[in-house]
């Protein structure tokens, strides 16, 4: 039995003989799951790297002399844009694909369903949980970055800065609940973080390069370019977060372009829609084949 296991069933054994309230459960689980991803090497790389990265963003955008390379949109905002759209997805993919499975490989989750709490409650404690974990390393991250500006003398944007986070930590939910979709399928670590992985090279990677040559080859309307950005939840954030920095319309590209003109102010419902659902719909479907699969 790990530590981790057995923490958590101390602290759930010591509760009265009636099954506790599922809101205590999941938030025993999740301040467990929070505790254990704080101390773990993941966390501690995946934060000193993003900071590392956020820093030489900001260091190279205060050389520019206060640079605002878009209308309205700072250099560092920009580079802080494309940093989120490559690490934050890997971040929360890896976690929540190393989640359930790797629980399941070393047995301790045979061993946390044996006490007093449901299979649901587990799942949402640890989503729960990973989600602070790296609502923790974005803050950490984007501050670092903030603080350079403010030391070397730069304008700084507060408002801006916790926009962009608060818009990364939306993505990151998303790719949270697919990553922990992944683990629920997966019944060993390392496949669920193989397959992990290849899920952001296709999010990343291929979904940009196959809008690219699919716009080319087939010729496909804007309207249809349009549904298959909006399908990417990276996607999603860069619009959104190019649109609120008041970025120039041409950075959108034509399907950001598109939804500007045809959604006009209520495109930010769109967007919300699109990042909730992919918060809620994988973390629904990996709840449903949780609770009718065996623990090992």
């Amino acid at each position: 039995m790990t530590a981790h296991a057995a923490s958590t069933a101390r602290a759930l054994d010591t509760r009265p003989a009636r099954p506790p309230a599922m809101p205590a459960n999941v938030l025993t689980i999740a301040l467990r799951e929070l505790r254990d991803a704080v101390r773990s090497r993941w966390f501690l790389l995946y934060t000193l790297a993003f900071a590392a990265l956020g820093l030489g963003v900001s260091y190279v955008s205060a050389l520019g002399s206060g640079g605002a390379g878009l209308s309205g949109f700072g250099r560092t905002t920009a580079g802080l844009v494309n940093l989120v759209l490559l690490v934050v997805p890997l971040m929360a993919l890896t976690a929540g694909a190393g989640s359930i499975a790797s629980d399941r490989e070393r047995g301790i989750l045979a061993y946390l369903l044996a006490q007093p709490v449901s299979r649901f409650e587990v799942l949402l404690g640890k989503y729960f949980g990973l989600a602070g974990a790296l609502l923790a390393c974005l803050c950490l991250g984007v501050g670092a970055c903030a603080l350079v500006l403010a030391l070397k003398g730069e304008a700084t944007r507060p408002a801006a800065m916790l926009w962009l986070v608060g818009l990364a930590f939306g993505l990151s939910l998303g790719m949270l609940s697919l990553g922990m979709l992944v683990s629920v399928l997966a019944r060993r670590a390392s496949v669920a973080v193989g397959t992990a992985i290849f899920l952001w090279l296709a999010l990343v990677f291929v979904s940009d390069l196959g809008l690219m040559a699919g716009a080319l080859a087939f010729r496909l309307r804007i309207e249809t370019l349009f549904a298959l950005a909006t399908a990417n939840p990276l996607q999603v954030f860069k619009f959104w977060s190019l649109h609120s920095a008041d970025a120039t319309l041409d950075v959108l590209g034509p399907a950001g372009l598109y939804a500007v003109d045809t959604f006009g102010d209520h495109v930010v419902w769109l967007f919300t829609s699109v990042l909730a659902a992919w918060a809620v719909v994988p973390l629904a479907i990996a709840a449903v084949i949780f609770s009718r699969r065996a623990p090992v």
